[in-house]
């Protein structure tokens, strides 16, 4: 690793040295012990949870207190939203005396809803038989319980993803496929198609790729039909329809009398009408979430039925869990004056919980590599100081911004756990066939990367390993690609293309990694990956060109198409090596992940890497028109005069910052790259913001 100057700084690049810090309010300390005196009827409630070490603050007892009728409670980051929850529960069986049966309590995650029942069985007084009776579960298991129960479910759950992706497979052989888009992003495109009220036969076909992936994903929908089978989209789909029958929707109204969401923000349009059908007969509907994190409007989110609760149900107690008991004044501060410039949003300030400590950091490197240089740099000192490192997350906003660091940190055998997609970005779905063309220029026998240049050839792949395999025993070639030259099943153009394409390895052998890239990109991959100008602007293509962006960038520091090569190769390797360590028990590492997955985490130590304009906030939201398909899923006909689509992802982006900064408890480093692929950037708007409100 170079010899980088670890450079940090009090505020951002643009701001004044005499601004003020933004830094949040502290909170009152009173408590339950203070705010409930013993002569109160519910005192020796609020007394147990006490033994317990559970103290609650003025607003959560509120909460915990409600009886009936719609409440909202908006739980800010940190604010203990898991305990008003479970204690709420306590107190309806130990106070109330309601029967637990009655009692429903969902949320998104196995994990959540197996801590809601444990927290609940733990509380004073509960049985461990009424903390069972209580219905705690995800959406998709109380639809599943709902469907097994009235519904006549006969068909199979089909959830695992591994077998999912290996269907997939199976069927892209089946029909020919030569799609190159990973089955993990097929599914979700599937998955939000279906959601937001479409079907697979409704996904985009403007381009052959996008015609191909509608076709396997077609096929794979009747797959599913012919050997039963339904997913978890499916339960949501089909609990829809069952709650729409009379006689079971009142059976479930009578049994289920208070109902309770966690994480209501994150709520697709299935979800809320789930449990608004369940609730509509009796309103004793609590739902805790935080507007300020809607932030995956991608899955079908939808923000607006947080903020129109109040109006969905007018008489609404509106509660503010606004005492963040996670992050330093100065680190809230700094998430809440990012925040506070949204409209649309519910009024609320945090205060802190907890006692000031280090603000936040401003980095202000030259690029990505430099970034990933100087926070390798730090965290190799951080090393030395014995900080363990599973106490430090490094968040990114896309899964581009992954490739710096990630080399950074292989290259310097600093283990990390990476959430999401290929953790090597040269080996990422979109970017291997680009690579595998590299390694065939350098080495045309190099079977491992025949795949990768057969599928943009528009010809299976599968089939055309089968033939080259198959010709290669009979008599092997300096370019074992030529055996598809001389396939009958191949047309004339097919043939031609095969040819050209071997003519085209050997060209860009000897040119610039940068240049031999744009040349691929510009002869026949961009308009094969969905990324060339041609249909419709969509966000799915806006993804792909910033991947493929990202990708020139990392060629631009290579002399030759092998040294690249060789490099990518090398970092494979030790990849492989470290998801093998990693697989011993308890393994520390160092958390690598986009915002969206840390969000519900929480770190000692938070890297921010990408604040600038066109990486956080996004390029797409800074656009003068909505794609497409945004302006598709919101059902707008025609274009966004007035930029109303715009705006609001604008302020997700806006919400991403917020939660990024959110997720550090003790220490923020906030780094802000000057270019990006090749431009010139400011730091983020956000941090702007924040230090001029």
């Amino acid at each position: 690793m170079k010899d980088t100057l670890w450079q940090d700084y009090p505020r951002p690049q643009g701001i004044q040295p005499h601004t003020t810090v933004p830094a949040a309010e502290s909170a009152p300390r009173d408590t339950s012990i203070t705010l409930i005196s013993d002569e109160e009827d519910d005192a020796s409630f609020f007394r147990a949870l006490e033994s317990q070490g559970i103290l609650l603050n003025a607003p959560q007892i509120e909460a915990v207190r409600h009886g009936t009728g719609p409440l909202l409670a908006l739980a800010g980051a940190g604010c203990g939203k898991t305990t008003v929850l479970t204690a709420r529960a306590g107190y309806l069986l130990s106070v109330r005396n309601i029967d637990p049966r009655q009692i429903l309590l969902v949320t998104f995650t196995t994990k959540a809803a197996a801590e809601m029942k444990s927290r609940i069985a733990a509380l004073p007084g509960i049985s461990a038989a009424k903390a069972r009776a209580v219905e705690a579960r995800t959406f998709h298991s109380f639809g599943l319980l709902m469907l097994r129960r009235y519904g006549n479910l006969k068909e199979e759950i089909f959830g695992d993803a591994r077998a999912q992706h290996a269907v997939l497979q199976r069927l892209r052989r089946e029909i020919g496929s030569t799609s190159t888009t990973p089955p993990e992003t097929l599914l979700a495109t599937l998955s939000a198609m279906k959601l937001d009220g479409g079907s697979a036969e409704d996904l985009p076909k403007d381009t052959p790729e996008e015609r191909d992936r509608c076709a396997l994903l077609c096929r794979y929908e009747e797959w599913k039909q012919e050997y039963r089978r339904i997913d978890f989209d499916d339960i949501l789909l089909r609990t829809d329809i069952l709650l729409n029958d009379p006689h079971t929707l009142a059976i479930l109204q009578e049994r289920f009398q208070y109902v309770m969401v966690d994480e209501f923000q994150d709520s697709n349009r299935l979800q809320y009408g789930m449990v608004r059908k369940i609730a509509d007969a009796h309103r004793n509907l609590m739902v805790v979430g935080d507007d300020d994190q809607t932030i995956y409007s991608f899955n079908g989110a939808k923000q607006e039925y947080i903020l129109n609760f109040p109006q969905e149900y007018p008489g609404t107690k509106i509660i503010a869990l606004d005492i963040n008991y996670r992050s330093h004044p100065q680190i809230l501060g700094l998430g809440t004056h990012i925040v506070t410039h949204n409209t649309a949003r519910h009024h609320k300030v945090l205060k802190a919980g907890v006692a000031a400590g280090q603000a936040p950091r401003y980095l202000r490197p030259a690029h990505a590599d430099a970034e990933a240089d100087q926070v390798v740099q730090r965290l190799l000192e951080q090393q030395k100081q014995g900080i363990p490192l599973g106490d430090i997350a490094l968040l990114h906003r896309t899964i581009s911004g992954t490739r710096a660091i990630a080399e950074r940190l292989l290259m310097e055998d600093i283990p990390f756990i990476q959430y999401g997609e290929a953790p090597v970005f040269y080996d990422h779905a979109l970017i291997r066939p680009i690579m595998d063309h590299l390694r065939l220029a350098v080495k045309p026998r190099r079977m491992d990367a025949l795949p990768g240049v057969i599928g943009p050839l528009y010809i299976s792949r599968d089939a055309g390993m089968d033939h080259i395999m198959m010709k290669e025993q009979q008599q092997s070639k300096k370019y074992p690609l030529i055996h598809l030259y001389h396939w009958d099943r191949l047309k004339s153009f097919q043939r031609q293309q095969v040819k050209d394409r071997i003519v085209f390895l050997k060209k860009i052998k000897e040119m610039k990694p940068l240049y031999a890239i744009q040349e691929i990109r510009r002869v026949f991959y961009d308009k094969f990956a969905s990324a060339d100008f041609s249909g419709p602007a969509t966000r799915h293509k806006d993804t792909i060109r910033e991947t493929l962006d990202e990708l020139e960038s990392a060629a631009g520091k290579f002399a030759t198409v092998e040294e690249m090569v060789k490099f990518a190769d090398e970092l494979s390797m030790k990849r492989e090596k470290m998801t093998e360590l990693l697989k011993q028990e308890s393994p520390q590492g160092v958390h690598l992940m986009t915002i969206h997955r840390a969000k519900g985490l929480e770190f000692p130590c938070v890297y921010l890497l990408g604040a600038s304009e066109g990486i956080l906030p996004h390029e797409a939201a800074l656009q003068d028109f909505a794609p497409e398909d945004v302006r598709a899923a919101q059902n707008m006909k025609g274009p966004d005069k007035e930029g109303i689509l715009m705006k609001a992802a604008l302020e997700e982006e806006r919400r991403i910052a917020y939660v990024a900064v959110t997720r550090a408890k003790q220490e923020l480093y906030v780094s802000s790259p000057a270019m990006h692929h090749g431009k010139t950037v400011a730091p983020s708007r956000f941090l702007i913001e924040a230090f001029k409100s």
